[in-house]
């Protein structure tokens, strides 16, 4: 659901599973126009998987969205094709970004936000959900990371396979056009929108798995140091408002502190540092807009004063705090 003007709107299917006997798929299209976008949906719905493509046109900057009623476990294979944006999810405190050409699988097991898009051209996605139960049964046994990733969401934990989203190849270009203009019927499509949802998940994993390679090979990366950089990042997470010395994190995860110093950032994108002074920057945004001071948020937040928070906060979003609150 998205909200614009105080005022709730639907927009789009959900994931409704279909009864043991049902061997057909079950599509629809719609094409909406609301005060604050236009929008073409187009959505396929099997017993685990739930598809769909939009081509969205948004007449505002920022939309306040949330879903409606009870959402099952899934995991997103998010496909950006066009378009700009990003989503702050209040539920983890996570800032999710969205670029053209991009594409990375996602799990938030919870979501209530703000979304900011561009809104100069048009935004098309195309996102394959797996059912939480199918893609354990998928990762099982499978690549490193998504063993990773299939460990953290079997946890409930929120989880990207990387923080770095990555370009869509061709291959998967071809794979999502033949999805959405698949022209066989009954069980036939359904077969085939299964295998190829399949073979996009195995086309990404096989895409991370390459760039982390690449990367952790100059490192010497071990799965085992992988998880414990991701345990690092959870506990600074958990205690973003005292977050711990290098000393004390790196007890903690049981990883040297070159490795997890650089493992980190070839993870994240970013140093220890910079990932913490970003996450409670986004924080206090959040904050500051529920309507809590400006002295409040700097101190429940840590920040040494008033004037270190401003200027922090004014660094990163290009507004001072009192601008933003107005």
């Amino acid at each position: 659901m998205s909200k614009s003007q105080d005022s709730w709107k639907e927009v789009g299917g959900s994931f409704k599973k279909l009864p043991r006997q049902e061997n057909y798929l079950k599509e629809r299209r719609d094409r909406y126009n609301f005060s604050f976008s236009d929008a073409e949906v187009f959505q396929i719905n099997t017993r685990d998987l739930y598809i769909v493509y939009t081509d969205s046109l948004f007449k505002q900057h920022q939309l306040h969205f949330r879903p409606d009623g009870n959402v099952p476990d899934m995991v997103k294979l998010r496909f950006t094709l066009s378009g700009s944006g990003n989503i702050y999810n209040q539920v983890n405190k996570q800032q999710y970004l969205f670029r053209s050409n991009q594409q990375n699988i996602i799990y938030m097991p919870e979501l209530e936000g703000t979304g900011e898009y561009d809104t100069t051209c048009n935004y098309r996605f195309f996102e394959v959900h797996f059912t939480k139960e199918k893609f354990l049964q998928i990762a099982e046994n499978s690549s490193g990371l998504l063993q990773v990733l299939a460990d953290r969401l079997d946890g409930g934990q929120f989880a990207q396979i990387h923080k770095q989203s990555l370009p869509i190849s061709w291959a998967m270009q071809n794979c999502i056009h033949e999805i959405i203009h698949c022209s066989y019927t009954g069980k036939l499509k359904l077969l085939f929108i299964e295998s190829k949802c399949t073979e996009l998940l195995v086309l990404q994993a096989e895409a991370f798995e390459k760039s982390v390679t690449k990367n952790n090979n100059l490192l010497h990366l071990s799965a085992y140091d992988i998880n414990c950089i991701y345990a690092a990042r959870d506990y600074l997470i958990e205690n973003i408002n005292e977050p711990p010395g290098m000393a004390q994190l790196v007890k903690l995860c049981g990883i040297n502190e070159f490795k997890l110093k650089q493992g980190f950032k070839n993870q994240f994108d970013k140093s220890i540092f910079a990932y913490v002074s970003d996450h409670k920057l986004n924080q206090a945004k959040e904050l500051l807009l529920e309507g809590h001071s400006i002295k409040s948020v700097a101190f429940q937040l840590g920040y040494s004063s008033v004037q270190h928070f401003g200027n922090a906060f004014r660094k990163k979003f290009a507004v001072s705090p009192g601008k933003l609150k107005v």
